[in-house]
């Protein structure tokens, strides 16, 4: 309400988010949570057997070298460019949500910052000074400790996020007495980590698999060890995964367990949800099974076959981030912000005197017989574009026109009927926040939109703000007048 609203009407704002968080959860869980601490195991295992067989000591050194090699280029600039986008979409699309989670976590975010720049500053010693290391086994101690400090920090940064994620889905006994404690050790916070732990490791083996399959074909005397205990660190990390996944399930509170149909198949294919878990325990399955393989018969393990784990636990781990995302509908903040950046404590007030009479950023304060369109379309802008577009990617034209007899034609009447009882008939869908005057020229708007092809609907970033009241305008000039901030 206090914000110029950024509005991408075709991708979707939403899907905006969702993208950039998916591809950088799994860069952060394949490589710095969990492959990293298989490197440096890996490293410490090859340092064992120099004095044994330095031969294979330092091919066995070449080569998890050059996986991690891989591993640092990734997680330096799809890792660290997603990083900072996550930031960059989240106070453009919800800038409200954003806020709240500051004000909530400063302490912890400032703290998992600090760790961030620590984790930057060992993972480039790690590799930068990796054949330096090699000189003398003071300096390989001295870059295997190293890389167990990088490792801690990297894991540091995944456990206080998870803490304020976990918030987000359920904000336990917060919204009474709104302390950090109990916000940050909210009841799905333990849950999520046990999860997300061993997934990381998971992940992080599998991706190692892969690489292995490229950097160790050429030397069969490392490849058949090291890719044995890649596969023997999968397999002991996938049941403990299976257990935190039982363990994390038990605590999803019982309304988001109701939306997972719908989470997982989408509308369209709800009545798949039974068929899709199937599909991903067996994907899951068949990694356990070619890690198996790896262990007991590396020789014959296949290349191309090292590459599937990683490509089943990837589609797993993007497919639980939107299923994560989607079950804590209506809620963006659980308990206390709806999807749409709305506080649950507000909608009395914009119910009582309308949306538009709080917004700042609109150029129709009320509704009126002659702005009745214009209006609808900042009313659509408020309570409905942080989830859909008008034409796009879950376009508001095509829902309701897939709920209407023809399945082509809009209907006034029922929609005027259905959107103040949606939240009741789709539990994931926020209440309506506004006054029947406002209902009615948000169903102007959606009309109006599907009658003019032409029409596009802009967001801030493309049209620039208007102000609703004069004297916030005035204010706002004479601030600049006086060399204010703008």
């Amino acid at each position: 309400m206090d914000f110029p609203l950024f509005h991408l009407d075709f991708f979707g704002n939403r899907l905006l988010i969702a993208t950039i968080a998916i591809l950088h959860v799994l860069v952060n869980h394949a490589l710095a949570v969990g492959f990293l601490p298989l490197v440096v195991l890996l490293e410490y295992l090859g340092f064992r057997k120099r004095r044994t067989d330095p031969g294979l000591a330092a091919t066995w050194d070449d080569v998890v070298r050059r996986i991690m090699l891989v591993g640092f280029i990734i997680t330096t600039t799809v890792g660290a460019m997603t990083g900072v986008g996550i930031w960059l979409s989240a106070s453009l699309v919800n800038p409200a949500s954003l806020g709240s989670l500051i004000r909530v976590f400063y302490g912890a975010w400032f703290t998992e910052w600090i760790i961030f720049i620590l984790e930057v500053v060992f993972i480039m010693i790690y590799f930068l000074t990796w054949r330096k290391a090699g000189e003398s086994e003071t300096a390989k101690v001295r870059h295997i400790r190293f890389g167990t400090a990088l490792v801690i920090f990297s894991w540091l940064t995944m456990a206080i996020i998870v803490g304020i994620l976990a918030f987000m889905m359920d904000t336990g006994s917060w919204t009474a007495d709104k302390t950090f404690i109990s916000g940050f050790v909210n009841p799905l916070y333990l849950p999520q980590l046990l999860f997300r732990t061993p997934l990381a490791m998971m992940m992080g083996g599998a991706f190692a698999l892969l690489l292995l399959a490229f950097f160790a074909r050429r030397t069969p005397d490392a490849r058949r060890p090291l890719v044995s205990f890649t596969s023997l660190w999968l397999l002991v990390w996938t049941p403990m995964g299976a257990v935190g996944a039982a363990y994390y399930y038990l605590f999803i509170p019982d309304a988001m367990v109701g939306n997972l149909p719908t989470a997982v198949g989408t509308m369209a294919f709800m009545d798949w949800h039974s068929s899709l878990l199937t599909v991903i325990l067996v994907a899951v399955l068949l990694s356990v099974i070619i890690a198996l393989w790896g262990f007991l018969a590396p020789r014959r393990l296949p290349g191309v076959v090292m590459a599937l784990p990683i490509i089943v636990l990837m589609v797993f781990l993007g497919s639980f981030e939107r299923i994560r995302e989607f079950i804590r509908k209506p809620y963006v903040i659980g308990d206390y912000m709806y999807a749409n950046g709305l506080r649950m404590a507000d909608y009395p007030l914009y119910r009582r005197d309308g949306l538009l009479a709080h917004a700042t950023y609109v150029d129709t304060p009320a509704v009126t017989a002659d702005n009745t369109v214009a209006a609808g379309r900042n009313v659509f802008m408020l309570a409905c574009s942080r989830c859909h577009t008008v034409r796009g990617v879950n376009s508001v034209i095509t829902k309701f026109k897939d709920m209407s007899s023809d399945g082509r034609t809009l209907d006034p009447a029922a929609m005027k009927s259905y959107i103040p009882k949606m939240h009741n008939v789709w539990f994931y869908m926020p209440p309506f926040p506004g006054t029947a005057a406002e209902l009615d020229a948000l169903v102007d708007y959606i009309i109006h939109m599907d009658k003019h092809a032409d029409e596009s609907l802009p967001g801030a970033q493309d049209e620039g703000v208007a102000v609703a009241h004069e004297e916030v305008a005035r204010t706002d000039e004479n601030r600049r007048g006086e060399g204010g901030a703008p």
